[in-house]
């Protein structure tokens, strides 16, 4: 027999064999199309912006969400023939906010830049190694030679 248990907003129901042997009585509720908070992509049906869509990745909150709603609503909304040319202010002031908060918002430059700083240095470490190991051999093939030789 099953039983559940309810802590906090979370409910815990454990559950039997016999429990799974019988078919499930669950009843999954109708989506109501007309809920804006519901994910459904990022252009609502109505052609308005999804701010709630997770494709987003958070970008319409935080300290530069406004910033960004202004830039991407200015593009999405964008008649101009090259889409997006007249909201270059609401870019700029949403990329100078960006550049408050570095840690919140990391720059692909700084990205890549660390990363290739670092297989710079593996790869500095390891040709040192090796010619480290390459001025043995030449080191010891002289002599192998010399005393071949006599």
């Amino acid at each position: 027999m099953s039983s559940v248990r309810e802590e906090g907003k979370d409910k815990i129901i454990f559950v039997t064999k016999e429990d799974h042997e019988t078919p499930s009585s669950a009843e999954l509720m109708e989506e109501d199309p007309n809920d804006p908070y519901e994910d459904r992509g990022l252009i609502l049906p109505s052609g308005e912006i999804n701010w709630n869509c997770p494709c987003l990745g958070g970008m319409a909150s935080g300290p530069c969400g406004t910033d960004f709603k202004d830039a991407f609503s200015c593009f999405h909304y964008s008649k101009e023939e090259v889409k997006g040319s007249d909201c270059l202010e609401q870019f700029r002031a949403m990329q100078e906010c960006m550049q408050r908060y570095p840690e919140l918002y990391p720059q692909e430059d700084e990205k890549s830049s660390s990363k290739t700083s670092q297989d710079s240095e593996a790869e500095a470490s390891g040709a040192n190694s090796t010619s480290a190991s390459e001025q043995d051999s030449n080191t010891s093939q002289p002599d192998t030679e010399s005393s071949a030789e006599s």
